[in-house]
């Protein structure tokens, strides 16, 4: 983190406009530095430091900025100010910035774009919601099949300042139509003599502007590429998505899983963000769903209440019986929820799950109830709380916990894979639904096993 004592000169070179040494100040920066810097200054302050920037490094600093800071900006900053920053932001950075804000702020802030660049906004937006025309960017590298590999090093020196990354090139043809992506080392390693078409072997991976953006992931991942190329149907080029737009689409995506496996609706924004009605909108519909669903604990414990006047001693062990199932419940979910989303298992999985669960259930389910009995013989050596019957009760517990245990366990673990399978998100079974489900059923296995154990007895 960089000193508050620099951000004070800062602020004090601003009220005396001594705008020249500020200058000076920012020049030697990178855009990263300052855009930290004038993340904790107010917006009027951080307009000033946006005027006296090169538009190449205001726009790239705009870029580095948080979303919800980039949105109080364009409110502050004058229009030419505002104008320039975006005309020098990458596209794909701007198009970010672009779909959160309002629909007519959107309409004037393209207005002031450059021709060209209005241009390149207006078919990145044109593209759908989250697909990966919207993460593309058409700054790369392009060489011709037909010129020699000394040719190609000269278009990538005076082409590649301006791109997102010279790490890949793309060879097209006379007609803008992929041929092959190759390595920057592949290209300078090469006699300069070759022709580039004589280092191409035609094997790529590529994209369309149609596909969903959260499918990008794994072939990132797959590939271990910081780009791959987007083309059209009939495989013109028509850009590339990096790899840093393709983590901030994996951080949105796990901070919504994780927020939906807390059993809410994700956030369309920040935390501190998000209006507190939204915030509230969010999280009831939720709560009321887990609400109802924990009634139906209360009416299994209704249809059990003669057990309970013969047996009140049952009704000490509800809290263990019923946590022990939803905490492993919530265990599988959150295991089978984290390894679909980064395509560890697939639908076609599923018994191999149901078979590590049934042998994982029973195995916790047994050490729970171990250790369950051992409780009760140890509270009995000391106390008659429990009876004469104390090793039936302790068998029921213990019985009971391995079902309880076992049910959560397959129940966490494969209603993921059944939501998965109806197309719908795994991370909306989330552990407090898994728990509610599973207090449920949890309380009728134990009383369906306290009747047959205890059955003669205390029963």
């Amino acid at each position: 983190m960089l000193g508050k004592a620099l951000q004070e000169d800062i602020v004090e070179l601003i009220r005396a406009r001594e705008l020249d040494p500020l200058r000076e100040a920012f020049g030697s920066m990178s855009a990263a530095d300052v855009a930290e810097i004038l993340e904790d200054l107010p917006t009027e302050f951080a307009a000033v430091v946006f005027r006296v920037l090169p538009q190449d490094v205001a726009g790239e600093t705009f870029a580095s900025m948080g979303i919800e800071q980039q949105k109080d900006l364009v409110q502050g900053l004058s229009k030419e100010t505002l104008a320039s920053v975006l005309n020098g932001m990458p596209p794909d950075d701007r198009t970010r910035l672009l779909e959160e804000l309002p629909a007519e702020v959107t309409r004037a802030v393209v207005d002031w774009l450059t021709p060209e660049e209005r241009r390149i906004a207006q078919q990145l937006l044109n593209y759908p919601d989250e697909s990966v025309g919207r993460l593309m960017t058409p700054d790369y590298v392009r060489l011709p099949a037909n010129v020699t590999v000394a040719e190609a090093l000269q278009i990538i020196r005076d082409t590649g300042m301006h791109t997102e990354t010279v790490n890949l090139v793309y060879v097209v043809d006379e007609k803008g139509r992929l041929l092959d992506d190759l390595k920057l080392r592949e290209v300078v390693m090469a006699n300069p003599d070759s022709k580039i078409e004589d280092l191409i072997d035609h094997q790529f991976v590529s994209l369309k502007p149609t596909d969903d953006q959260e499918e990008v992931i794994p072939l990132f991942k797959k590939y271990y590429r910081v780009a791959l190329p987007v083309v059209s149907s009939n495989g013109t080029m028509l850009g590339i998505v990096t790899l840093d737009d393709v983590l901030a689409v994996a951080e949105e995506e796990a901070t919504e899983d994780i927020q939906q496996m807390g059993g809410m609706e994700a956030l369309d924004e920040p935390y501190l963000a998000t209006p507190l009605p939204q915030l509230i909108k969010k999280r009831a519909g939720w709560l009321l769903v887990l609400f109802l669903g924990e009634m139906l604990t209360a009416s299994a414990m209704a249809n059990y209440e003669d057990e309970f006047k013969k047996a009140a001693v049952l009704t000490l062990f509800i809290p263990l019986i019923i946590s022990s199932g939803g905490n492993s419940g919530s265990q599988a979910a959150t295991l089978i929820i984290r390894a679909l989303s980064v395509g560890e298992i697939g639908l076609h999985d599923w018994f191999r799950v149901l078979r590590r669960e049934l042998f994982s259930g029973v195995i916790l389910g047994s050490i729970l109830g171990m250790v369950g009995f051992i409780r009760i013989a140890l509270w009995t050596a000391f106390s008659d709380v429990y009876g004469e019957h104390w090793i039936l009760i302790g068998l029921t517990v213990w019985i009971a916990l391995v079902g309880v245990v076992l049910w959560g366990t397959m129940s966490g673990g494969l209603l993921p894979i059944m939501l998965k399978r109806l197309g719908l998100d795994p991370a909306t079974s989330s552990a407090p639904f898994v728990a509610t489900l599973v207090d449920v059923t949890g309380l009728i296995i134990y009383f369906s096993v306290a009747s047959i154990v205890l059955r003669g007895t205390l029963l």
